[in-house]
């Protein structure tokens, strides 16, 4: 037993220097970073914990609130598992709404935004839209009249405070409506001169757009130039505008938008596969209240928590985190509002030990350069969901930067990683590193944020 009892007691020596190394190593690290001219005029956080015991390795500035970027994505995914659960799905609920002679398709939205999405074959646009003709095909019905949607207890907003003009008509800055479609995304296709500075022009889209018109302002950039694009488009606008460079020599080069008004794209994407089982020209309808004479004929269910959690982060998908914030507010019996999720998210870590003060937030993807975290609140955030029932769900959705598992975030002078890392010595930290107002490239900032970084491993 003695000998036991030293042989762990020196095991328990090791580990202790090992941690006073990292700490260390993470203090000389970071003060080297901040020394650095690319952080001249930045602010830079990182708190380090370890995920086991939940104490603290290093923390330098960690109650600065920053700008977290998608990083906050994070924070979305574990209180939507937290709040919603493991096993959630959304519903999409299709009816028929008599009225005399009449029949009328009446859809009962859940905010899903994987409806007809191309991320899983049983989801995509094809697949819906095939089933619900076949549902319609069975009533027997004659023509449909126009679709009603139902819309009551959502807020009218899609688009979250602080997002910026030059982001909303881009598909990173898809708005999360009642019906989403398609990821409320659309493809141009660009075909730009061989010459520097001739005109790109609009050679197609897909899926096919409907009342809605795209004017190019795109000129050709020299080879290898990539997408130096962005959409103007205001929501819920019949006509936008594409402005930038593309590659010169492209025959169809790909630039994605998002659909000012989702709920019309379906609309006219379910008449075209209906054919003539809709009135030609039906429009379709918001209502706020349900029509009693509803029968349910087809509910299409969204993938799990776990496969939605995955794409979100894997992919970075703001539409999803916005919808699970006004999912959230919905099933907490409030307005499906971003800003009643907001609150329901703050109030459910202020009861975790995180004060309102330190997630002074604006949406749930992190898009808004308002947004303000502290590195401290989304290490305890990660350090809480290292303990629940559904942690490796949430592990397998970070990405792999660095060989470590973590979510990256990158706006105008911006750029953040938060998450997991396993060192050679089997212990397992939670960080969160954060970087503010920074000059320079992005590309080099990164290298060096890995240098500090490499020190856990």
């Amino acid at each position: 037993m003695k000998r036991i009892f030293v042989l762990c007691l020196c095991l328990l020596c090791v580990i202790t220097s090992f941690g006073q190394n990292v700490s260390e190593r993470l203090a000389t690290a970071f003060n080297q970073f901040l020394s650095d001219a690319q952080l001249k005029q930045a602010m830079a956080s990182l708190y380090v914990a370890d995920a086991a015991s939940g104490a603290m390795v290093f923390a330098r500035n960690e109650q600065f609130g920053l700008a977290p970027a998608s990083t906050q994505k994070v924070l979305t995914s574990v209180t939507a598992y937290s709040l919603l659960g493991r096993d959630f799905r959304y519903q999409t609920h299709f009816g028929l709404l008599t009225n005399g002679g009449s029949a009328q398709l009446f859809i009962l939205p859940s905010g899903d935004p994987t409806l007809g999405s191309w991320r899983w074959p049983n989801n995509s646009e094809g697949a819906v839209l095939k089933r619900l003709a076949a549902a319609v095909g069975k009533t027997g019905t004659g023509k449909l009249g126009p679709l009603l949607i139902y819309n009551k207890g959502w807020g009218e907003e899609a688009i979250p405070n602080g997002w910026i003009w030059e982001d909303v008509g881009n598909y990173f800055g898809a708005g999360a409506f009642p019906l989403n479609w398609r990821e409320n995304q659309y493809d141009l296709f660009l075909r730009s001169g061989n010459a520097i500075g001739t005109p790109a022009t609009i050679v197609g889209s897909e899926p096919k757009l409907y009342d809605l018109t795209i004017n190019s302002r795109v000129s050709a950039a020299e080879k290898g130039s990539g997408d130096q694009t962005l959409i103007y488009l205001p929501v819920l606008s019949r006509e936008g505008v594409i402005r930038g460079t593309i590659p010169a020599g492209e025959q169809r080069f790909k630039v994605s938008g998002a659909m000012p008004n989702p709920v019309h794209q379906f609309a006219e994407s379910l008449k075209a596969e209906l054919g003539a089982s809709v009135s030609p020209d039906a429009p379709a309808l918001l209502l706020e209240e349900k029509g009693t004479q509803a029968g349910i004929l087809h509910t299409e269910v969204s993938p799990s928590m776990d496969s939605i959690v995955y794409w979100l982060n894997q992919k970075s998908i703001n539409l999803y985190a916005e919808a699970l914030v006004k999912t959230m507010a919905q099933q907490g019996g409030k307005p499906a509002a971003t800003e009643a999720g907001i609150d329901l998210i703050k109030q459910f870590w202020k009861t975790k030990g995180i004060a309102e003060t330190e997630l002074n937030i604006q949406d749930g993807s992190g898009l808004s350069p308002q947004n303000r975290v502290t590195t401290k609140a989304q290490t305890t955030v990660l350090l809480y969901a290292k303990k629940q029932p559904w942690y490796q769900g949430l592990y397998q959705s970070l990405p792999t930067y660095n060989g470590m598992k973590m979510k990256s975030g990158t706006i105008g002078g911006v750029k953040g990683f938060t998450g997991y890392h396993t060192s050679k010595a089997g212990i397992t930290y939670a960080f969160s590193f954060l970087v503010n107002n920074y000059n320079g490239t992005s590309s080099a900032l990164v290298q060096k944020m890995y240098k500090v970084l490499d020190e856990l491993k």
